[in-house]
C-alpha cells in the first residue's frame, strides 16, 4: 500500500515548547514570538488583537499566531473570564506554505470551529493538559502526538475541497472513528468497574449526547449495550473455565453487583441462565472425554 504525502515536506516532527491552560480576567500584553503559538478558547467570549486588527472570539475558536504575529487577548468582562489552552511549538512545514507557518485566507488567523470539530479539538487540549500534569513516562511524546493530530485537523479544515459535503464527511468520519475507538478501548479495559455514560463522557471530554450519537453511527448500538456484550462474553469465559466461582462472584468479576440483574441479562442474550450454561459446559466436557 502506498500513501500520498500531500500535507508535509519530509518528516512531520514539531518541537513543542509548552502547553498550558489558563484563566484570563484582564487584557494581555501585546507581543509576538519567533515560534508559532496556538490558542483555543475553551470557554468565554472576548477579543483578540492580531497585528493591529481586533477579532471577536468565543468558545471553540482557534487562534493561530505564526512567528512574528503581534497578538494579545482582550477580556470583555472580568466577571466572565476567558479560559484558554495555548501551545508554543516550531519545526513543522506544510506543503505550499512557509516553514513553521499555516497560511490563512485574508490573513485572518482564526478558525471558528463546527460543533464536532470543536469537540475533537477540546478533547485534544484536555488530553495534552492531562499529560503535562502527569508523571507518566514519555509524556512529552504523548503531548507532541496530540498536537500533531490537532495541526492535521486544522490543515484539513483549511484545505480547499470543491465538494463541501465530501469535506465534512471526511473530517467527521476521522473524528468519529478516533473517538469511538477510544471509547471501545476504555470499555474493554474497565468492563469490571462501574461505568456510566456520564463517566465515559467525562473521561473523553465529550458530551453524553454526542457520544451516544457517534457510537451508534459507528457500531450500530449504544455504548451501554456494547459494554453489556463485553461483560457477558467475559462471563461466558469465566463460566467455561469451571473455576468453582459462584454465579454471584462471576457477576461481580464482570462489573455487576446485582446477581439477579446479571442472570436476567445473561438469559436475555443467550437464552439460558448462567448456572445452566455452566452445567451444560461441564456435561459437554465430560462427554468429550
Amino acid at each position: 500500500m502506498s500513501f500520498d504525502y500531500d500535507l508535509t515536506y519530509n518528516d512531520f516532527n514539531p518541537t513543542v515548547f509548552y502547553v498550558s491552560k489558563n484563566k484570563k480576567t484582564v487584557d494581555g500584553t501585546y507581543h509576538d514570538h519567533d515560534y508559532t503559538e496556538l490558542a483555543v478558547i475553551l470557554s468565554g467570549k472576548g477579543k483578540y488583537l492580531l497585528d493591529g486588527k481586533e477579532h471577536e472570539v468565543e468558545t471553540g475558536d482557534i487562534i493561530f499566531c505564526n512567528p512574528g504575529t503581534k497578538h494579545k487577548h482582550i477580556v470583555y468582562n472580568q466577571n466572565e473570564p476567558i479560559i484558554k489552552f495555548i501551545a508554543g511549538f516550531t519545526n513543522f512545514h506544510f506543503k505550499n506554505m512557509q516553514a513553521n507557518t499555516i497560511d490563512f485566507k485574508d490573513n485572518d488567523c482564526i478558525i471558528h470551529t463546527t460543533s464536532e470539530l470543536r469537540q475533537e479539538i477540546s478533547m485534544l487540549c484536555y488530553a495534552m493538559i492531562s499529560e503535562k500534569e502527569s508523571s507518566k513516562a514519555g509524556k512529552y511524546f504523548m503531548i507532541k502526538s496530540y498536537l500533531m493530530q490537532m495541526l492535521l485537523l486544522i490543515i484539513r479544515e483549511l484545505s480547499e475541497i470543491d465538494n463541501t459535503e465530501q469535506k465534512g464527511c471526511n473530517i467527521e468520519s476521522y473524528n468519529k472513528s478516533y473517538a469511538v475507538n477510544r471509547i471501545i478501548n476504555y470499555l474493554n479495559e474497565n468492563y469490571d468497574k462501574k461505568i456510566s455514560l456520564e463517566q465515559i463522557a467525562h473521561n473523553m471530554y465529550l458530551s453524553p449526547v454526542y457520544i451516544s450519537k457517534i457510537f451508534k453511527e459507528e457500531t450500530g448500538e449504544s455504548p451501554i449495550n456494547y459494554l453489556i456484550k463485553i461483560r457477558l462474553e467475559k462471563a461466558k469465559e469465566i463460566l467455561l473455565s469451571d473455576d468453582g466461582d459462584s454465579i454471584k462472584n462471576v457477576a461481580n468479576r464482570v462489573g455487576y453487583d446485582d446477581v439477579y440483574h446479571f442472570s436476567k441479562l445473561f438469559k436475555k442474550y443467550y437464552g439460558i441462565s448462567p448456572l445452566y450454561y455452566r452445567k451444560n459446559a461441564i456435561q459437554q466436557n465430560e462427554s468429550d472425554k
